[in-house]
């Protein structure tokens, strides 16, 4: 049997007829540039991350940028982060001048370690960027908290976690500015590249549309200088099709999570594969589930015999960002951040999406169960 990490492709057979008139809508109007489909995509994500505002942009990454762009942040200044996430995270806060300071993560969630950010923080800190990994929201009242006693704006990292929640709280509402990715892998993928921010300050969100068109508020008159990171109407017409779905998705994806743990544990399993651990107060969307193998010298043998028996899997992410060659000059090393670079040993991703099926779990489960037998 073959089960593959992520099949889009069931997904898109219940939608296809959908999506062709959606598509088609756009090419009738030949607005494919900010056009309807994105002022109402940006309404309706507004209204489900919980905000008052939502500005479409190109892609996860600019949103990233364009948050810290409109925040001021820039030379001289640090943001502190984690060192175990996807790449952009940590590019954008470069990217703008200012420097990563990272912080390890706390070891079951993957999360930023909130107890560790008062030490990071000091008189150049502007901003805290919490990641929100594999679709489960960082510990937000403790980094809410710091924020609040020394007055740093908090920018979320929602790419994996649209629709996630911490303690009844959605994903993208906490912080200043929340920050969406709709990679055609994430939960609400887009056919393209494609991405959003959200607010509840009106003046941030005025910035941030003038930002995305070269910073100018009108055409060719420009306040500041910006970037060509325009939401197209064709993946703003997709996505609108598919987020009155996404709820249904991400409830079918906590389905499979728990009967992943139930196999786990009635194969066996469970001293040798540590499950998600999932926080009580939060609404954990399962972008990826990611086990745990111990001892660590397991996990590529596991990888290459899952491969051999046709089961998808992939590491997120095999080199914490502060062992990235390109951050050498933040002057970090082997050692400093000890759960991240364990977790980057020891972690790999089982197959996740909505229309996994029992059998095919089934078959998963008994792959690791030989692989240890």
């Amino acid at each position: 049997m073959n089960v593959p990490l992520l099949d889009l492709k069931q997904q898109h057979a219940s939608l296809r007829d959908e999506v062709r008139a959606a598509i088609e809508r756009v090419f009738d109007s030949q607005q494919f540039i900010l056009g309807e489909d994105v002022r109402l995509l940006e309404t309706e994500l507004a209204r489900y991350a919980h905000t008052k505002y939502a500005v479409g942009c190109a892609s996860g990454s600019d949103a990233i940028l364009l948050a810290l762009m409109a925040l001021d942040i820039g030379d001289g200044d640090e943001v502190v982060t984690t060192p175990f996430t996807f790449f952009a995270t940590a590019s954008a806060i470069a990217r703008v001048g200012a420097r990563p300071r990272f912080v390890d993560i706390e070891p079951r969630t993957y999360n930023i370690a909130p107890e560790q950010i008062e030490s990071a923080i000091n008189e150049r800190t502007r901003a805290l960027l919490p990641v929100h990994l594999y679709g489960q929201c960082a510990e937000m009242d403790e980094i809410l908290s710091a924020a609040e006693r020394h007055h740093l704006a908090v920018v979320e990292d929602a790419a994996q976690a649209v629709g996630a929640e911490d303690r009844g709280r959605r994903a993208g509402s906490l912080g200043r500015v929340g920050c969406f990715s709709f990679y055609p892998t994430k939960n609400l993928g887009a056919a393209g590249e494609a991405g959003m921010l959200t607010t509840d300050d009106e003046r941030l969100a005025e910035r941030l549309r003038r930002l995305r068109v070269h910073g100018g508020a009108t055409e060719y008159h420009h306040d500041e200088i910006g970037l060509n990171s325009r939401l197209d109407t064709l993946q703003a017409a997709v996505l609108r099709v598919k987020l009155p779905r996404l709820d249904a998705w991400s409830d079918a994806r906590r389905a499979r999570a728990d009967n992943y743990t139930r196999l786990i544990v009635d194969a066996g399993l469970a001293e040798v594969v540590t499950p998600p651990f999932i926080r009580e107060d939060s609404r954990h969307i399962f972008h990826q589930y990611v086990i745990r193998v111990s001892p660590p010298a397991h996990r590529d043998a596991l990888i290459k015999h899952l491969r051999q028996s046709g089961v998808g899997t992939k590491v997120y992410y095999p080199v914490p960002l502060h062992l990235q060659p390109c951050f050498a000059y933040l002057g970090y090393r082997e050692g400093d951040f000890p759960r991240a670079e364990r977790a980057a040993r020891e972690t790999l991703a089982l197959p996740m999406f909505p229309e996994l099926n029992d059998e095919q779990q089934a078959y998963v489960v008994e792959t690791l169960r030989r692989f240890f037998a």
